[in-house]
């Protein structure tokens, strides 16, 4: 089991990035929420890593924290959830506020995210709900304004624009017209310079919220 890579940044293009470890090219899926925190191309960063062995592949998930990789191993052990939907529902949601969706039975904020309907949403809260009584998260209370805002952005850092947003909403799971409609109404709010991270973080802003 490959658990941990350290190298640097050679791509990324989302859901893929691509790190050099010791020579090494290791294409990698991550969240969104992965993506945003990663370092410039060029520049090294550091992941925690699961790998699933197929029959016709071997697909390796990077995060950027234990509890990210621990919340997504979790969720593919739920009935109904593979490593796709897992991805996708941490790029729409931080783990933290998965976990605190799950906690308070938030079946209304889990069924905005593609993939989860109310069936996968109220499996999830019943599956998962004593397995995650031992992570941590940030008691409610605890969290101030911005805390709480940040937990439920998704997002994503790419170097194409508009294109490059609509993409990365799809390999998530989007159809692509609701993608291009996403873009586009983000792409409003902004001004004509804005680059694919500030749409897609809009766009999945608005779509959660």
């Amino acid at each position: 089991m490959i658990g941990h890579l350290r190298g640097v940044l050679l791509e990324k293009y989302p859901p893929f990035l691509m790190l050099d470890v010791g020579g090494v090219g290791y294409e990698v899926e991550a969240s969104m929420n992965t993506f945003y925190r990663l370092a410039d191309i060029g520049l090294e960063v550091s992941l925690y890593t699961h790998l699933v062995v197929r029959e016709d592949a071997q697909l390796l998930y990077g995060f950027t924290d234990r509890q990210e990789r621990s919340v997504f191993r979790e969720l593919i052990k739920t009935n109904g959830v593979g490593p796709k939907l897992a991805l996708t529902i941490l790029s729409g949601i931080s783990g933290d506020a998965f976990i605190r969706c799950v906690e308070y039975e938030d079946v209304a904020t889990l069924v905005k995210l593609p993939g989860v309907g109310k069936k996968t949403a109220e499996r999830l809260i019943i599956e998962m709900k004593d397995r995650l009584k031992h992570f941590s998260a940030v008691p409610a209370g605890l969290r101030t304004p911005q805390d709480a805002a940040a937990a439920r952005q998704p997002v994503v850092a790419v170097v194409d624009e508009r294109r490059e947003a609509e993409t990365a909403l799809i390999a998530l799971g989007y159809k692509p017209a609701q993608a291009t409609q996403a873009i586009e109404q983000a792409s409003r709010s902004l001004d004509a310079e804005a680059s694919a991270e500030a749409l897609i973080r809009l766009a999945l802003r608005s779509m959660i919220s």
